[in-house]
């Protein structure tokens, strides 16, 4: 059975009749339509389709973007597709996984993909050993400074301010204060147990 999938991004102009009538002229029986982002996983019309999916079956698209703007993700649901059995075509450019040629084309697609992962993978490693070299560390830079955070643990432990105030007073969260007063604590049960 040919399945259709039509979208229009969220917020355009844009409407997917022109997508649905060149979708229905190939036979589809059904046609789930969204207006959804391409770039965002929020898409449940796509999920309604891809769990009706059976062996046999052929998810049609107007065009690859329809299904995503990202390769890493149209692979990812390329993959949800043959999982189940079923093909994908693309009628704009005239892939068709349902043939060798098309199935060719989604491999190609693919190991491009995969050198470009691997590219990204490989700067990424560069740039944190020369980050390393030059003596920075990788993360987000911490907010509270040692003062700041021996005030905090302080005032909680000497029941000045509750963590839920010097949350709001240093603009952290809670969980982050309870995190900065436990360390203290175990710094102070370290440093009297060395004491003689």
């Amino acid at each position: 059975m040919l399945i259709c999938y039509a979208r229009v991004s969220k917020g355009d102009d844009q409407s997917n009749r022109a997508q649905a009538r060149a979708l229905a002229e190939t036979g589809c029986k059904r046609v789930f339509k969204e207006k959804a982002s391409g770039g965002r996983w929020e898409r449940p019309e796509l999920y309604r389709m891809l769990d009706q999916l059976r062996e046999g079956d052929t998810v049609v698209v107007w065009k690859l973007d329809r299904l995503s703007r990202s390769l890493k993700d149209v692979l990812h649901l390329m993959n949800r597709i043959a999982g189940a059995g079923a093909g994908f075509r693309s009628l704009t450019e005239a892939i068709d996984t349902t043939t060798a040629a098309g199935r060719m084309m989604m491999q190609m697609v693919g190991s491009f993909a995969e050198f470009e992962r691997a590219m990204i993978r490989e700067r990424t490693t560069a740039g944190l050993a020369q980050a390393r070299a030059e003596g920075r560390i990788g993360g987000r830079r911490r907010k509270l400074d040692p003062k700041k955070r021996r005030e905090i643990a302080e005032s909680v432990l000497s029941g000045r301010k509750s963590g839920a105030e010097m949350a709001r007073l240093y603009d952290v969260s809670e969980p982050t204060v309870s995190r900065v007063v436990a360390e203290y604590r175990q710094n102070l049960e370290t440093d009297n147990a060395s004491q003689p």
